[in-house]
């Protein structure tokens, strides 16, 4: 949670984010410690079953996707099509490979993996115009 918190306060709008891991691998605590970086106090949980949630921050706003239980992307490649034009909010993707073709390639990929029951390893990867949130974050 500390390092999605830090990694909150660094956003400025238009980024996107994508999380891997298995299955209760932390994607969701993830974005709880990312929606308090950038002052949300709403209740962050899985839209594992909604398919989105969107969290408001002072200044930004989360957009949050789970895509593991689609089969197609249909009308939620349009949805998120359009909320990634939005430069006032960041745009978060758990199961993201159905709609890798409308990911912008300047995205932030977080990969989490479970190295003990409360502990986990990240390792981000990204595009050089996104140092900004990487740079001595650890």
């Amino acid at each position: 949670m500390a390092l999605a918190e830090r990694l909150g306060q660094r956003l400025k709008g238009g980024e996107v984010i994508e999380l891997v891991s298995d299955l209760g691998g932390g994607k969701t605590t993830f974005v709880r410690g990312l929606a308090k970086g950038i002052g949300s106090s709403d209740l962050v949980s899985s839209p594992t079953f909604t398919l989105s949630n969107v969290y408001k921050g002072t200044k930004l706003t989360i957009n949050h996707f789970d895509f593991y239980r689609l089969a197609k992307p249909g009308i939620m490649r349009e949805e998120l099509a359009e909320v990634l034009t939005d430069p006032q909010a960041v745009t978060v993707i758990e199961w993201a490979d159905i709609v890798h073709d409308v990911l912008p390639q300047e995205r932030l990929t977080m990969h989490i993996t479970a190295t003990g029951e409360a502990s986990r390893r990240y390792n981000l990867t990204g595009g050089p115009g996104l140092q900004y949130l990487t740079e001595g974050l650890t």
